[in-house]
C-alpha cells in the first residue's frame, strides 16, 4: 500500500480504466492490442519450438498476420504474457505504460505541476497525443522503454546500476542503443560499459536458449524486419521514411538517408555536449532521443512518445506557444487527411507531403532553433568564464 500511495491518483484511475476495458473485452471475446498480441505470439512460438521469424501461427484469429520483428531475447522477456488471455496481457502492458507515462511526465515537469489536480489534468491530457494513445491502443512497450531510459539517465547517475536499464531496453528493441552513445557523450564511461554488457549478456542468453532464432535475426531479420530499407508507409516518420516517399522508393533514398542521418548524429552530438556543459541533463537527453527517432530506418509514429517529456521540459520554461504547437502537430489529426497505404504515399501532392511527414518536418524545423539556442548558451557560458578569469 505504501507504493500505491506514491502513485498519482490520476495514474491509478487511468490504469483502472484500462483494466476494466481489458476484462470487458475478454468477457465478450473482443480483440484488443495488435502489437501485444504479436509479443504474446512470439513467446508462444518459443514455447512451441517453432521458428520465431517465420510466419507466426500462434496469433489470435482476429489479429492481422504480423511478423515478430524484435530480437529473440524479447520473446523470452514476453513469456509472462502467455499465462493470461491476450486481452488481459494488453491490460497488463497498459497499466505498466500508464505508470511509466506518469513517471516520465512528473520527472520532466516543474515542481509546481507535479502534484494535485494540475498534474492529474496534464497526465490525462497526454493521452490526446497520437504517439501516446496509439502506443496504448496497440499494446506497445514504447512508454515502458522510455521510462527505463529516462530513469537510467536522470535518476540512476552515480549508481552502480546505471546503464543496466538502457542495456535491457536495447535488448527488447534495438532503437534505445542510441542512448549508449548519449552516456559516452556525457562522459559516463562506466554506465555506457554496463549498458553494453547488459545488452550483450541478454543477447548471449538468447543465443544459448534460441540459437537458431538468434542466428536468423542477426543475419536476416535485422535488415528485413519492417521492410526497413524500402518502407515508405506514412507510419514511418523517420528520415529514411521521408526519403523513401519523396524518391518513390528509389535507389537515391538510402544514400540521402545515410548522409542526412550522419549529419543529424554529428549535430545532435554537438548539441548534447553543449547542453551537458550547461547542466541541462533533460535537454541533452531529449536531443539524443529525437536524433535517434530521425536516424532510425523505421520510426513508427508511436515511437515519438518522447514528445511527453519534451512538453514537460517546455512547460518548465513557460514556453506556452511551443507547447501549443506541439499539441497541434502531435495529436495526429493530419494523417487521416492524406492517402496512405498501398503505396499511395508515392503519389502525394506537396500538401500531402507536408501533412503526411508532419513529425519529421516539425523536428527539422525545430532543429536549427535548438542548435542556435545551444550555441548561444555556450557563448554566454564562455563569456562568463572569461569575465570570471579577468576578475581573478
Amino acid at each position: 500500500m505504501g507504493v500505491l500511495r506514491r502513485v498519482p491518483p490520476a495514474a491509478l484511475l487511468l490504469a483502472a480504466a484500462f483494466i476494466g476495458l481489458a476484462v470487458w473485452s475478454w468477457s465478450i471475446s473482443r480483440g484488443l492490442g495488435v502489437d501485444s498480441v504479436v509479443y504474446r505470439a512470439g513467446a508462444l512460438t518459443v514455447l512451441k519450438g517453432d521458428p520465431l521469424y517465420a510466419p507466426l501461427t500462434t496469433e489470435d484469429s482476429w489479429a492481422p498476420a504480423l511478423p515478430f520483428a524484435y530480437p529473440p531475447v524479447a520473446a523470452l522477456l514476453f513469456l509472462p504474457l502467455v499465462v493470461v488471455p491476450s486481452q488481459l496481457g494488453w491490460g497488463a502492458l497498459a497499466v505498466l505504460s500508464t505508470l511509466a507515462l506518469a513517471f516520465v511526465l512528473r520527472g520532466s515537469l516543474p515542481e509546481s505541476l507535479r502534484t494535485g489536480w494540475k498534474f492529474g489534468g496534464l497526465l490525462v491530457a497526454t493521452v490526446v497525443l497520437e504517439p501516446v494513445w496509439r502506443s496504448l491502443g496497440l499494446g506497445q512497450v514504447n512508454l515502458i522503454l522510455m521510462a527505463m531510459v529516462f530513469a537510467d539517465v536522470l535518476f540512476l547517475r552515480g549508481s552502480r546500476w546505471s546503464g543496466l536499464l538502457i542495456g535491457a531496453a536495447s535488448a527488447i528493441k534495438l532503437t534505445p542503443l542510441i542512448f549508449v552513445g548519449h552516456l559516452v557523450l556525457t562522459r559516463r564511461w562506466a554506465d555506457a560499459g554496463r549498458a553494453v554488457a547488459a545488452f550483450a549478456g541478454l543477447n548471449v542468453l538468447a543465443a544459448l536458449v534460441l540459437p537458431r532464432d538468434t542466428a536468423e535475426f542477426w543475419a536476416v531479420g535485422l535488415i528485413d524486419g519492417n521492410d526497413a530499407t524500402t518502407n515508405s508507409w506514412i507510419g514511418n516518420q523517420s528520415l529514411n521514411g521521408i526519403f523513401q516517399r519523396l524518391t518513390g522508393e528509389g535507389h537515391a533514398a538510402l544514400a540521402l538517408f545515410a548522409i542526412t542521418a550522419l549529419l543529424a548524429l554529428v549535430v545532435g552530438a554537438l548539441v548534447v555536449r553543449a547542453r551537458h556543459r550547461e547542466d541541462d541533463d533533460l535537454g541533452a537527453l531529449l536531443v539524443s532521443a529525437f536524433a535517434g527517432l530521425l536516424v532510425s530506418p523505421v520510426s513508427w509514429t508511436h515511437h515519438w512518445v518522447w514528445v511527453v517529456p519534451l512538453a514537460g521540459y517546455l512547460l518548465a520554461r513557460r514556453r506556452w506557444w511551443e507547447v501549443a504547437l506541439l499539441v497541434v502537430v502531435f495529436t495526429g489529426w493530419q494523417f487521416p487527411l492524406v492517402p496512405s497505404g498501398s503505396k499511395n504515399e508515392l503519389r502525394w501532392t506537396g500538401l500531402d507531403a507536408l501533412l503526411g511527414n508532419a513529425y519529421i518536418v516539425a523536428a527539422l524545423v525545430a532543429a536549427p532553433v535548438v542548435v542556435i539556442l545551444a550555441l548561444r548558451g555556450r557563448v554566454r557560458r564562455a563569456g562568463v568564464d572569461v569575465e570570471t578569469a579577468t576578475r581573478s
